[in-house]
């Protein structure tokens, strides 16, 4: 409460944000009509009507406006902000009028290596047992747009149910303002709300049912920015337990992407193919509505987020020495985000070995086979 009480520009941008987005989106989705930017019904949508998208110039422009007004554009946030107007440009051609993999690819490099010329790359960090380990630029730089343009697709990937990416999102914009503002990091905690409170706003007309879709436009600006967010705010930290946060809090769509990747790749398939294999339509076919499935992935992603609050904020081990209550404390969050998270894994049944649900079914499918013989 203190920082907020000495930073009250975290809230405000966050307000808004939410402000702006809200009041913007339904024009922007009546001018993507008119445009006949739409979703149309399709084998792999689950839309049922046709339905608008380019909802990311409306958030976009919620992230914009309230960063010119509090952030210091001076350096590092000037390149962040150039790089996401990039990164919207790009996503927005892909929904007017769809690029190929490559040009698309290309085009989310060069909005990630905006930053990098401003100062926001991953130059140190520190590992457990080894201390500061300083990058020269070769080095950094590349692996901060590889990080950039990764989250970037994470995103996208998950962007495909109502209500699911701006809600994760969200959640990991406000657990990033929590953790940078912890470490001094005003700006990237400023604009960390500013993303949440974007996405909250965008909410109000992307929840199921949907009135408008993010596009390509609102997908590559949010995971470009919270990518952004991550190295400027926690990746350059001299803490060693901060630098996995990042990791923990994007949890949700690194193992929903990672899991498509991998199934695409087993099975000869182009990464960049689009099919049913993520984890929101695993949730579809075991039963569970939309609102249902978007719910549940939002509270793992905050259950993870919690997680890393808590290892942050929760002093289980100070001066060399540890903490019990303090370290117990922290442990049971840990298992409890852990143990939702093998508890999701089970019931979208993600690893089938050893899953006995898996194998009645097996079981019940042979013996059904053998009387039919």
């Amino acid at each position: 409460m203190d920082a907020l009480r000495a930073d009250p520009q975290v809230l405000y941008g966050a307000a808004i944000a939410l402000l702006i987005v809200v009041l913007l989106t339904p024009a922007v989705g009546g001018m993507a009509r008119l445009l006949g930017v739409v979703d149309n019904p399709g084998e792999r949508r689950l839309n049922r009507r046709p339905i608008p998208r380019l909802g990311g110039l409306a958030i976009f422009m919620g992230i914009l406006v309230p960063s010119l007004a509090f952030l210091d554009l001076s350096s590092e946030m000037r390149g962040i902000l150039l790089g996401a107007a990039v990164a919207c440009v790009v996503g927005a051609i892909d929904d007017f009028r769809g690029l190929a993999p490559l040009p698309k690819l290309a085009g989310q490099v060069l909005a990630a290596a905006i930053p990098t010329a401003f100062g926001v790359w991953i130059d140190h960090f520190t590992l457990p047992f080894v201390g500061a380990v300083d990058l020269p630029p070769w080095v950094g730089v590349p692996i901060t747009i590889v990080w950039i343009v990764a989250v970037m697709n994470m995103v996208n990937f998950l962007d495909g149910m109502d209500g699911l990416a701006s809600g994760v999102c969200a959640i990991s914009g406000i657990t990033f303002a929590v953790l940078a503002l912890s470490l001094g990091k005003v700006d990237a905690a400023i604009l960390s709300a500013i993303v949440a409170g974007a996405c909250i706003g965008f909410l109000r007309h992307n929840f199921f049912p949907a009135r408008i879709f993010m596009g390509d436009s609102g997908a590559l600006v949010l995971g470009y920015t919270l990518a952004a967010i991550s190295v400027a705010g926690l990746l350059k930290t001299a803490s060693t337990v901060v630098l996995f946060l990042p990791l923990l809090v994007l949890a949700v769509p690194i193992i929903d992407t990672s899991f498509v990747v991998l199934k695409r790749l087993k099975y000869n398939q182009r990464i960049s193919e689009a099919d049913q294999s993520h984890l929101h339509h695993r949730f579809l076919n075991i039963g569970f509505s939309q609102r249902r499935a978007a719910v549940t992935m939002w509270a793992w992603t905050a259950t993870l987020g919690a997680a890393a609050l808590a290892t942050r904020f929760i002093p289980f081990r100070e001066g060399g020495e540890w903490h019990p209550r303090e370290t117990a404390t922290v442990v049971a969050i840990a298992l409890a985000a852990l143990g939702f998270s093998v508890y999701i894994i089970y019931l979208l049944e993600i690893v089938k070995l050893g899953n006995p649900r898996v194998r009645r079914r097996i079981a019940e499918r042979e013996r059904s086979e053998q009387k039919s013989a």
